[in-house]
């Protein structure tokens, strides 16, 4: 009798040793899935879902907005107060805020479908833009945010001429020509009534 209770004692302890050992090796696969995780990655969870957010840019400015897609090296973003939708260079966010739910939601293994709109890349659009004539305001880094239209896209910055709000771009209502490199963007806003994606 006693040998059957120290059996199953060890048993026990061998089992509990065992999953002990389990549960660290699941705990450190996760670590290291986590470890791998791209912002970019947990961004397209977020855009999936038309999470909300409170996003901090470069520019010191605060935008509370939906997360509304995900291109190749921008989020947009539609906030709260306003239906048109805003392109954020992913390396123009300083800090990004969720609830704790939606954040332990963004780590999620399982990954939503890239679609081609996450393809296109900043100049992309960009170049679109452009080549519609779309009026933008845009923010950069520093100073105050510029209304105008843009003239061309390169690769790694775009030709601005800078006119008045409301204003067609004509020779005469121009009051600047400026040359914006893409890294100097925080984000861009197309000033069309119903600014979706183009």
């Amino acid at each position: 009798m006693e040998w059957e209770h120290l059996f199953d004692d060890l048993e026990g302890q061998l089992a509990a040793e065992w999953e002990a050992e389990r549960a660290a090796l699941d705990a450190e696969s996760e670590r290291l899935r986590i470890s791998r995780l791209a912002l970019r990655e947990r961004l397209r969870i977020l855009a999936s879902s038309d999470a909300r957010a409170t996003v901090a840019l470069a520019s010191g400015d605060r935008l509370t907005a939906r997360v509304s897609g995900l291109g190749a090296d921008w989020v947009g973003l539609t906030p709260a107060d306003d239906p048109r939708l805003i392109l954020v260079p992913i390396d123009a966010i300083e800090q990004f805020g969720v609830d704790h739910g939606t954040l332990l939601a963004s780590l999620d293994a399982e990954q939503p479908a890239a679609s081609l709109r996450e393809r296109m890349t900043l100049g992309f659009v960009l170049r679109d833009l452009a080549r519609r004539r779309v009026p933008i305001r845009m923010s950069l880094r520093q100073g105050d945010p510029l209304h105008g239209t843009i003239d061309r896209a390169g690769a790694d910055h775009l030709d601005l001429a800078v006119h008045d709000p409301g204003e067609p771009r004509r020779t005469h209502t121009v009051r600047a020509h400026l040359m914006v490199p893409f890294a100097a963007i925080v984000w861009v806003r197309a000033e069309w009534a119903d600014a979706g994606m183009p």
